[in-house]
């Protein structure tokens, strides 16, 4: 990515998040990280001088203009928005009630349109882009994880509608389908034991044709891939990041 752009990372604290709000920084870039949680987007800020955080959730309507406000005021422009954040549960369809479903949507789906219609204005000033966050099981269907998968599927087709809604404002926007990755979410985002959460943890690796779980930067590699100026032809794609997973 060239330097000197101006990228908004949601869900910054942790993972993939902040392993890509590093890989831009150290490019040069300045980044806004955002999260529910003062804590870990502190220790992201700590990471690198051109990160500036926020707290703000993802899948509320003031937050979503407040944190495109944040990027804006202090650097003056928006270039990338990384729609990172992401809801989920272990969610059998018996357990199913209207708020855990309500919930997994809001940030999957709702939170990353509210941001992209509030960065709309500024990205089309720069001939920015959108990088969304998508699973394996955005495509890929697995038992107990329906509402969470719909909601991925959801991101996935919402990459392709605005890549050719917006492709005559000059906006690319793109998606990386991440594979299980060792980023806390089993215990923290799906509520998991750290025993049911290892049990699972095995049972991934184990259909995973390349034979591990993915870390962070496997992923946030292609984040900032998507972003830059090699990937200035592409647009509604969906780049799979799984060690094979979506294969198996």
């Amino acid at each position: 990515m060239q330097s000197e752009k101006v990228v908004i990372v949601t869900g910054g604290g942790s993972g993939i998040g902040r392993a890509a709000a590093l890989r831009f920084a150290r490019q040069g870039n300045k980044v806004l990280v955002t999260g529910r949680r003062p804590g870990p987007i502190e220790e992201t800020m700590a990471g690198h001088a051109n990160i500036a955080g926020l707290v703000a959730d993802a899948a509320s309507v003031e937050d979503a203009k407040r944190t495109i406000a944040k990027a804006v005021d202090t650097w003056g422009r928006l270039d990338a928005l990384v729609n990172n954040a992401g809801a989920g549960a272990i969610l059998p369809l018996a357990d199913t009630t209207a708020d855990r479903i309500t919930d997994i949507f809001s940030v999957n789906v709702l939170g990353p349109s509210l941001l992209a219609a509030a960065a709309l204005p500024h990205l089309k000033a720069r001939r920015g882009t959108i990088v969304n966050v998508s699973s394996t099981f955005g495509h890929k269907p697995a038992a107990g994880r329906s509402h969470y998968a719909a909601s991925k599927a959801a991101l996935e087709h919402l990459t392709r509608c605005w890549a050719l809604e917006l492709a005559p404002l000059g906006i690319r926007v793109n998606a990386v389908a991440a594979g299980p990755t060792e980023s806390g979410a089993l215990t923290g985002m799906m509520g998991l034991s750290p025993e049911q959460a290892a049990e699972i943890k095995e049972q991934e690796r184990a259909r995973i044709p390349l034979g591990r779980r993915g870390v962070p930067n496997d992923v946030a590699e292609w984040i900032v891939r998507l972003a830059g100026p090699t990937s200035e032809w592409m647009t509604g794609q969906v780049i799979a990041v799984d060690g094979g997973l979506g294969l198996a």
